[in-house]
């Protein structure tokens, strides 16, 4: 796997897991490269300094023992260095040092083990097992073995340590301050969403929403309150022009129904009044898919009640329906919208099939309302093209029964202003299946 395909992989989704790796990033690589510097720098300085120091010291005991070799003198110099530079200082007599090299994988026994090397002539052995509270350094004489205890702190800096808990301590201070400084960036950017989202599921957003945070986040929610303004002005203004639309269409209808009715009664004329109920049930179908149902409020529904009313209503006019509804199923939507988009799915599977059936529940985070027929069903090819306003499937439906082609693409236009949206797929009982999904 390539390495940009790895970064792609692992990185944070969340604008704030992508902030926070903006800043961590750099404070680590700060800690790494100070860290370095702190090792191969001031801890191997203060490390030779203090060994060098330390063997210096030892130095001295062994010349003075040379200057005034007296053997009731040594107590003496013994004493003076235990209280000039902290020694311990015992001698073994007639002990000789084990023939092994003293150990040299620590870097306080490497740096110690070349100053005795430089200041010492004589074999020795370092033990700094316990080297923070004291080292052990035996020093081969000519009839003895010069058993020398400094206290740790002579060789042993706790710079180190202060080093790594401030260091850690402020990363820690740093990472608490930078998250509760993103976390308070993101907020409006996440109440935007949730308002963007609400809006385009067709839920109610405040009037005066304001996001708040910084100045490109406030141009946002300006921008979306625009947008929102400007989409309820233009459902208004054609809403306004159908009514109007809707008035003038009916009144010469209306005219022409009465002067029918006062004609009597031939095959001809019955031809005629059937043209003009067809021309009125048309001119309903189409201002009722350009209204799109915009002007009804949107809020919380019992799902399950708005499917079995419109269920027991079909069974009312002899339709065959099996339906099953799993629970309560509570979302936000406008019902009587959401009825009308069920009765044209249910109206279209009863004009091509025998059988209906009807299936709701929870699938995850939507709500999923199956309708099967076993009727003729629909081409793969053409599942898409049925939901184009005013398409008639000539070649499954009967032309004769298919209505205006609008039933479809109406219902989907609801779905898809709830945030939702319909397909249709091969039913397990031979026919059309239509799903409507719509978000809980």
């Amino acid at each position: 796997m390539s390495p940009a395909l790895l970064i792609k992989r692992f990185l944070p989704r969340t604008l704030f897991g992508r902030s926070l790796l903006i800043i961590v990033s750099p404070l680590i690589l700060l800690q790494v490269i100070s860290t370095h510097i702190f090792y191969d720098r001031h801890w191997d300085t203060i490390t030779r300094r203090l060994s060098s120091s330390i063997a210096g010291d030892i130095s001295m005991v062994l010349n003075r023992m040379r200057e005034d070799p007296a053997p009731e003198r040594r107590a003496a110099i013994f004493e003076q260095a235990r209280t000039t530079f902290g020694f311990l200082i015992t001698l073994e007599p007639g002990v000789i040092l084990p023939n092994k090299e003293s150990p040299a994988n620590e870097r306080i026994d490497r740096f110690l083990t070349v100053a005795l090397q430089q200041r010492i002539s004589r074999p020795f052995q370092i033990d700094t097992s316990s080297f923070k509270k004291k080292v052990i350094i035996d020093v081969q004489l000519a009839d003895a073995v010069l058993r020398v205890e400094a206290p740790g702190d002579r060789l042993f800096s706790s710079t180190t340590y202060i080093f790594i808990m401030w260091m850690v301590g402020s990363s820690l201070i740093l990472f608490a301050v930078a998250s509760i400084f993103m976390r308070n960036q993101i907020r409006p950017i996440r109440r935007l969403a949730r308002a963007v989202d609400s809006f385009g599921k067709g839920r109610p957003v405040d009037e005066d929403f304001r996001s708040g945070g910084a100045q490109e986040v406030r141009q946002a929610a300006s921008a979306f309150n625009l947008m929102r303004e400007r989409i309820h002005r233009q459902i208004r203004q054609r809403t306004d022009m159908l009514s109007g639309v809707s008035h003038d269409l009916r009144t010469p209808l209306t005219r022409m129904k009465l002067q029918l009715a006062m004609l009597g009664r031939s095959p001809e004329i019955d031809e005629l009044k059937a043209d003009v109920d067809e021309m009125e049930k048309m001119i309903e179908g189409y201002l009722t898919f350009a209204r799109g149902e915009g002007d009804e409020e949107a809020f919380e529904t019992n799902l399950s009640e708005i499917v079995e009313e419109v269920v027991a209503q079909w069974k009312r006019n002899g339709a065959t329906i099996d339906a099953h509804v799993e629970g309560r199923l509570d979302a936000w939507c406008r019902p009587n919208a959401i009825k009308r988009c069920l009765d044209n799915l249910i109206a279209n599977a009863n004009r091509y099939g025998t059988q209906i059936w009807v299936r709701a529940g929870k699938r995850g985070d939507v709500t999923e309302i199956a309708i099967d027929d076993d009727g003729p069903g629909i081409p793969e090819e053409s599942r898409e093209t049925v939901f184009r306003p005013f398409f008639r499937l000539d070649q499954s439906r009967n032309p004769e029964t298919g209505g205006t082609g609008l039933g479809l693409a109406i219902a989907r236009d609801i779905a898809r202003a709830h945030g939702g949206d319909i397909v249709v797929e091969t039913s397990p009982h031979g026919g059309l299946r239509a799903l409507v999904r719509l978000p809980l």
